[in-house]
C-alpha cells in the first residue's frame, strides 16, 4: 500500500496550544500515522508565545509525527504581518520550502489564521482539505461573538474588531481572499449548525460535515476506580472565558447543597469566576488536569454541564463525556442540540430553572440517569469513534483524488 505523505498546518499545536481544536488536530494526526501514513505537522510557535507570553511545559512525545514549529526573532511582529496582510511574511520562505510541489499527497489546513493566513492556501499541491475548527472563514474574531457581549446575527465586523481591540483585516473584502479559497478541494465543517452558519454569513463553497472523534478507551469501572471526589458532583470542563457561560451556573449552587460543582480548566476569566464562587463552599476549581485524571472525573460525575453562550462549531467535551458513559446537561444553543439529539445522551435546557430541574432529576432518579448514560456511550460508539470518523475522511478524500486523477492516492485511501 502506498504510504501517503500528509502535511497538516495549524496555528496552535500541543503543547503550544490552548483549546480543544488543537487536541482534535493531534488526534487526527496520530490516527493517520497509526494507519501507516507519514504526517508532517507545521505550527506557529510565535503565535503561542505572543498570546500566552510564556513557554509551555514540554514533555517529550514519541508518536511518529514529524513536527515543525515556526519560530522567529520577530515574535508578535511576524503574527501581526500575517494577520494584516493575509499571507505569511516572516516564515514565507520556510513554508514554501516545506510545501514545495510534489512534497505531499495531501495538504490538510486547520486553524491557519496566524500560521500563514489565506496566503498559505496556494502553497504546494496534491489534495487540499480545509477544516473549519472555528468560524474564521466568516468572522475576524473566529467565534461569532459580536462586540464581545452577544451572539452575532448580522455583520458589524469593523465595530466588532474595534471592540476586541484588533485591527481590521482589509483583505477579507477583496478578490484575493476568494482566489485563495479556490485553491482548496474540500472544506469540512464540524457540525450541521456550523455549516449553516458559514452559509448564513456568506461562505459560498460546498462544505462536508465531518465531526470530531476520540480514540476508543475502556470505560467500564473496575474495583480500583475510586471516585476522585468524596461527594456527588456535577462537572464543567473547558477554558474559563466569559463565552463558556460558567457565570450562569454558579448561582444555582447557592441553593443546591446535595452536590458539588467541580470546575476543570483555566483561562482569563478564572479570577472573576472564583470571586463569584467564593461564598459557595460546594464550588471547587481544580485547574487543568491530564487526560487520565480528567477521565476519572468524567466517569464519576452525575453529569457534565455545558453552559456556553456562544456559537461553537462542535463541542468536544460532550463526546468526551459520552465516551465515559456520562450524560450531559447542555444549554440549547449552536451545535449542542444536534449532538445531544443524535444520541439522546443528555438534557437540553433554555434557562436556569430548567437546568436545576434536570440536575435534580439526574441526581435523584438513578434509573433515568443510567438510561441517559447508556445512550451516551452507545452514541459515542455509533457516531464519534475513531474508526467511524476517519473512514468518513478517507471516503471524502478518495472522491477528491479520483476527481483530480490521483489514482494511486485513491487506491491508498481505499485500502
Amino acid at each position: 500500500m502506498k504510504k501517503l505523505r500528509i502535511a497538516m498546518l495549524t496555528t496552535f499545536y500541543p503543547p503550544y496550544s490552548f483549546g480543544g481544536d488543537a487536541m482534535g488536530v493531534q488526534r487526527l494526526a496520530r490516527a493517520l500515522v497509526g494507519r501507516g501514513h507519514h504526517v508532517t505537522m507545521v505550527h506557529d510557535i510565535d503565535a503561542y508565545i505572543t498570546l500566552a507570553r510564556h513557554e509551555p511545559d514540554i514533555t517529550p512525545v514519541t508518536d511518529g509525527i514529524e513536527v515543525i514549529g515556526l519560530r522567529s526573532n520577530f515574535g508578535m511582529i511576524s503574527n501581526l504581518l500575517t494577520h494584516q496582510l493575509g499571507r505569511p511574511v516572516v516564515h514565507h520562505r520556510q513554508l514554501t520550502d516545506i510545501l514545495s510541489p510534489g512534497a505531499f499527497d495531501i495538504i490538510w489546513y486547520n486553524n491557519i489564521s496566524l500560521v500563514g493566513g489565506p496566503g498559505i492556501l496556494s502553497c504546494g499541491d496534491g489534495i487540499k482539505i480545509y477544516e473549519a475548527h472555528e468560524h474564521w472563514l466568516v468572522c475576524p474574531t473566529h467565534v461569532l461573538w459580536r462586540h464581545n457581549r452577544e451572539t452575532c446575527d448580522s455583520k458589524e465586523c469593523l465595530r466588532c474588531c474595534i471592540s476586541y481591540k484588533r485591527p481590521p483585516q482589509l483583505w477579507r473584502n477583496t478578490q484575493y481572499f476568494q482566489k485563495q479559497l479556490d485553491q482548496v478541494d474540500v472544506f469540512v465543517a464540524k457540525s450541521e449548525f456550523s455549516r449553516e452558519k458559514h452559509r448564513e454569513f456568506g461562505f459560498t463553497k460546498e462544505m462536508k460535515v465531518i465531526p470530531y472523534f476520540l480514540p476508543d478507551t475502556p470505560h467500564e469501572k473496575t474495583p480500583s476506580d475510586e471516585p476522585p471526589h468524596d461527594r456527588p458532583y456535577f462537572l464543567f470542563v473547558g477554558r474559563l472565558e466569559k463565552i463558556k457561560g460558567v457565570q450562569d451556573v454558579i448561582p444555582n449552587f447557592a441553593n443546591y447543597p446535595n452536590a458539588d460543582f467541580l470546575i476543570i480548566g483555566s483561562g482569563e476569566y478564572e479570577a472573576e469566576l472564583k470571586k463569584m464562587a467564593a461564598p459557595y463552599p460546594n464550588i471547587k476549581f481544580l485547574g487543568r488536569l491530564s487526560p487520565e485524571e480528567l477521565s476519572r472525573y468524567y466517569k464519576s460525575a452525575i453529569a457534565l454541564i455545558v453552559p456556553s453562550v456562544c456559537y461553537e462549531t462542535f463541542g468536544i467535551i460532550l463526546i468526551e463525556a459520552f465516551r465515559e458513559g456520562t450524560p450531559v446537561l447542555v444549554r440549547k444553543i449552536g451545535p449542542f442540540t444536534e449532538i445531544v439529539n443524535r444520541c439522546e445522551g443528555g438534557v437540553l435546557y433554555s434557562n436556569n430553572d430548567e437546568m436545576v430541574q434536570a440536575m435534580h432529576q439526574m441526581q435523584e432518579q438513578p434509573e433515568y440517569r443510567s438510561k441517559l448514560a447508556r445512550s451516551a456511550r452507545s452514541g459515542f460508539e455509533n457516531h464519534w469513534s475513531e474508526d467511524k470518523v476517519v473512514n468518513e475522511y478517507f471516503t471524502t478524500l478518495r472522491y477528491q483524488a479520483i476527481q483530480k486523477g490521483y489514482h494511486d492516492i485513491a487506491k491508498a485511501l481505499e485500502a
